[in-house]
């Protein structure tokens, strides 16, 4: 399985699926981080935690918690 944490800056990946449940998820899914959604990896941050990643024309900065549950292709 490889998430979304493995993407180097510059890449760009697909969600192929969200793990998780409950309030997180969904936070996730809010944000627009869907199935079939298109994330290019901008920056990540000196110790890896936040992430800034672009998604559906925004600009996001993620957790490492956040981006464990998200499954990439």
């Amino acid at each position: 399985m490889r998430t979304l944490q493995d993407v180097q800056p510059g890449q760009t990946a697909r969600v192929a699926k969200l793990h998780g449940e409950g309030a997180l998820r969904r936070r996730i899914m809010d944000m627009g981080i869907t199935k079939g959604a298109e994330i290019l990896v901008r920056k990540v941050a000196p110790l890896g935690d936040p992430i800034e990643v672009k998604v559906r024309g925004y600009e996001l900065s993620l957790r490492k918690a956040d981006i464990d549950i998200i499954e990439v292709e």
